[in-house]
């Protein structure tokens, strides 16, 4: 048995998705799920409808940790 997946679905860290579940987005930032969902609600983190579902921009993500560094650099 090997132990490197061969399913042929995205990953959350596929380089080719263009939109991320916050899920997917929390992971890629490396904090939890309810802390993306306050950051999304807020705006801080830009998403998108799709019909009845919230999405991240995959740019959206090193866009909000570009922010977050040039805040922290100003302060």
């Amino acid at each position: 048995m090997s132990e490197h997946s061969t399913s042929a679905a995205p990953t959350d860290d596929d380089p080719t998705l263009v939109l991320l579940t916050v899920e997917e987005a929390a992971r890629r930032l490396r904090i939890g799920r309810t802390t993306c969902f306050n950051l999304v609600s807020s705006g801080a983190l830009e998403s998108v409808k799709v019909g009845h579902l919230r999405r991240v921009p995959a740019d959206a993500v090193p866009a909000f940790v570009t922010r977050l560094r040039t805040a922290q650099r100003a302060a």
